[in-house]
């Protein structure tokens, strides 16, 4: 079980059945591919930093040329003005991000980190970390979000009376910490969760945002309580109860199958 599997059953199991179970084949649509353009860029600007042996980045047009490599690669995953509008996007936010942190990144890091096959309770956890930060053995995992900054900061907020289940980006940090501590031999900290926006907050000073999310033995309990009940309703085959909103595409699908 990864953080995108809990997440995705937790806001929909009928969803996560026809995604996750069948498997039914689906491309790569333009904001993923954005995305990964994004996330390939910013491993290679830290790789590249790592191998110089000197902790020196490489100059934001390297960086971007690496972003506009890995946007023809998935071309295909874009019609003309999806590529055009989302190429453009990149190189106008990815020169001012660099700008924003580069004096002020920590260049004590491990680029996306891998971790698989621990288990918590007997239940398989798997995740990859787009990025550790170390102060000795203490870490801080950095997860770099594309899409509106807004929007995702609503993603963040731990659970209460409105959303009882908790935001998917706060479980997310949680989850990485659960995946962490179960990591043998253990040899790191996570002490912090960071949510870094590639893209500006919208405001009356548009800017870049991180939030650094905290871990707490709470919200660890309420995480690993969430990651058993889900995986014992996968286990039991509890698909037949989806979210029920009219934006969502696979209760939908459902509906119009029992009209017929």
């Amino acid at each position: 079980m990864s953080v995108t599997h809990l997440n995705k059953y937790i806001k929909c199991p009928v969803t996560f059945y026809y995604e996750n179970i069948i498997r039914v084949p689906a491309a790569k649509n333009e904001a993923m591919a954005f995305g990964s353009a994004i996330h390939f860029a910013l491993k290679r600007l830290f790789d590249k930093m790592l191998a110089s042996g000197n902790g020196t980045f490489p100059g934001k047009n390297e960086f971007v040329e690496d972003f506009l490599w890995e946007m023809n690669r998935n071309k295909g995953s874009f019609n003309s003005p999806q590529f055009e509008r989302r190429k453009e996007l990149g190189m106008e936010i990815l020169p001012e991000y660099y700008d924003k942190w580069v004096n002020s990144w920590n260049k004590i890091v491990v680029t996306e980190f891998d971790i698989r096959n621990v288990e918590m309770d007997g239940i398989p956890l798997n995740g990859k970390l787009d990025k550790l930060e170390f102060d000795k053995h203490e870490v801080n995992v950095i997860d770099y979000k594309t899409g509106i900054a807004a929007n995702g900061l609503k993603k963040l907020k731990p659970p209460d009376e409105k959303d009882p289940a908790g935001g998917d980006y706060w479980r997310q940090v949680i989850f990485y910490k659960i995946l962490m501590d179960e990591l043998r031999p253990k040899r790191w900290t996570m002490v912090s969760g960071e949510m870094d926006f590639i893209e500006k907050e919208e405001g009356k000073v548009k800017d870049f945002v991180k939030i650094k999310v905290p871990v707490t033995k709470e919200a660890i309990i309420f995480v690993k309580n969430q990651i058993k009940d889900t995986w014992q309703k996968i286990m039991n085959h509890e698909f037949s109860k989806g979210c029920g909103k009219d934006d969502c595409y696979w209760c939908e699908f459902v509906k119009g199958q029992f009209r017929i």
